[in-house]
């Protein structure tokens, strides 16, 4: 069980998201939420206090009685609950759930606490609100999907539960979960923030540590498939370039071919005084850059990473909603946290440095299926008969088109601001489109990566080296082979393909 305080960790959500742990509201949190309620209720009496006794938007010059504050929040809820496309995944859902309950758990929101109880208890229940991937700009944060959260929350709109899309109400019946109560700003607090943009900015994240350990892991037994010497990967050359990241990477494929029997030393070889006066050397004396320039290359991905990880911390454990309510200086703040740049640059870069991956997969399969290439195997990693068989051909086509793709997605939503809203939201971040166009991304570079797994099976197949590989590569070779067979023969690829996708995407 995690005991929700208002500082959330990437480990926290993994463990919400994938391992399924139940969270425990503090006392101190329900301490604190109430002290902001109290406050607001208090200090909103007699003064403007946007969202409270004023409409919302262009409209806050609107002055709204007091019989009608309630009614306010409502019409924000349903009116704004107008999104379209396909239903995000739950994964994400919850993991938007896990952000907003943290962000309003900081006492700056002026909510009841029955939003915090209600929230708890469908996260607890796995009871997901059905949130459209179409509506958000991410400026006053993620207000048309977080409207679905809200419309959810009011006991109204529809949830997924045990597999099925059904009315909120149904279930909260079944559950004997009551509709949160709507007091001051319940409706405002709940869609004015950033948490559906860093709820799948965070799963994004975490997807994409682990699609980097395989992309090492193919990476490094490449390597070993081809007999590289090992120097690239060196403590030496490596320190002698200043990025952690680069460090990182070549120390962890060291790690990976440390056992390993098939990787070279090249002063056992070109260093030899015999080859000196050659014209023409048979032995390689450096490899293709996919496969030399691995650190260099996933150096960068690591260190924006590691970037991106700690600036989607710093949000889901902040104020992100307007106004501002601070207890401590007895005031009312507004302003524009709710703006959703820190995501919308991070989800960018995560996409480019991803796409970066899928690329670098994506050659590295080339050179496993060019026998002109790499002069070890046949074309395609063909273990049946030239002509008659085709091998890993098929299965090209999809890794280089799927890469194609992320070469287009990957450039910045950021960038692509429309004003909205009367012109009120006149500069935004498109912070929602940003993360979920990165979530397209990632899920595209596990396809090709897949696809590279199974060809480097095959080749340590038809090489005959199962026993030579490093032990890491040998459990990646149990690991793939437990999913896809032997095949000489052609068989059909897609549902192997699939499969391995499944195992590699699970953190």
């Amino acid at each position: 069980m995690l005991t929700l305080k208002g500082n959330l960790t990437i480990e926290d959500f993994k463990s919400v998201i994938f391992d399924r742990k139940t969270i425990k509201i503090d006392d101190s949190v329900y301490q604190t939420v109430e002290q902001s309620f109290n406050f607001l209720r208090e200090f909103s009496a007699n003064k403007v206090i946007y969202g409270v006794n004023t409409g919302f938007g262009p409209m806050a010059q609107y002055k709204i009685a007091d019989a009608d504050r309630k009614e306010l929040q409502y019409n924000l809820i349903r009116s704004h609950a107008s999104g379209t496309g396909n239903p995000i995944p739950e994964a994400y859902v919850k993991a938007s759930m896990l952000a907003r309950l943290n962000t309003l758990s900081l006492g700056y929101s002026g909510v009841h606490k029955s939003a915090i109880t209600l929230m708890t208890s469908l996260i607890n229940k796995n009871i997901t609100p059905l949130i459209f991937e179409h509506g958000g700009v991410g400026a006053s944060g993620d207000l048309v999907q977080l409207a679905h959260l809200a419309l959810v929350l009011i006991g109204e709109g529809e949830v997924f539960y045990k597999g099925k899309r059904l009315s909120t109400a149904a279930v909260f019946k079944a559950e004997g979960l009551k509709p949160m109560q709507i007091e001051l700003r319940e409706g405002l607090a709940l869609m004015n923030g950033t948490s559906v943009m860093t709820g799948i900015g965070m799963v994004n994240t975490i997807n994409t540590n682990t699609l980097l350990n395989w992309v090492v892991t193919a990476s490094s037994a490449i390597n070993e498939i081809v007999e590289a010497y090992d120097d690239h990967l060196s403590l030496e050359l490596n320190n002698s370039k200043k990025h952690n990241g680069q460090h990182t990477i070549a120390q962890l494929m060291r790690a990976h071919l440390k056992d390993s029997k098939l990787t070279r030393k090249r002063e056992h070889h070109l260093y030899k005084a015999h080859h000196s006066e050659d014209d023409v050397f048979t032995d390689k004396v450096q490899e293709y850059y996919s496969l030399r320039c691995v650190p260099q290359i996933l150096g960068p991905v690591l260190d924006t990473l590691n970037t991106v990880e700690s600036v989607l911390t710093d949000e889901v454990n902040s104020a992100n909603d307007n106004p501002i309510t601070d207890v401590k200086t007895k005031s009312v703040y507004h302003g524009g946290n709710f703006h959703g740049d820190y995501v919308a640059l991070e989800m960018d870069k995560l996409k480019i440095v991803v796409t970066k991956m899928s690329m670098l997969a994506e050659r590295q399969l080339n050179y496993l299926l060019n026998p002109n290439l790499n002069n070890k195997l046949p074309a395609f990693v063909n273990l049946g008969k030239l002509g008659l068989n085709f091998g890993m051909q098929g299965v090209q086509f999809t890794a280089t088109s799927t890469t194609a793709e992320n070469q287009m997605l990957s450039n910045p939503m950021y960038v692509h601001s429309i004003p909205n809203n009367n012109d009120n939201q006149d500069i935004v971040s498109m912070g929602t489109n940003a993360a979920l166009t990165t979530k397209k991304v990632i899920e595209n570079a596990f396809e090709v990566v897949a696809i590279e797994l199974i060809t480097i099976v095959q080749a340590i197949e038809y090489l005959g080296i199962q026993n030579e590989v490093s032990s890491k590569t040998q459990t990646l070779y149990t690991q793939i082979r437990e999913r896809v067979p032997v095949f000489s023969k052609d068989p059909v690829m897609y549902p192997y393909v699939n499969a391995v996708k499944e195992f590699i995407m699970k953190p």
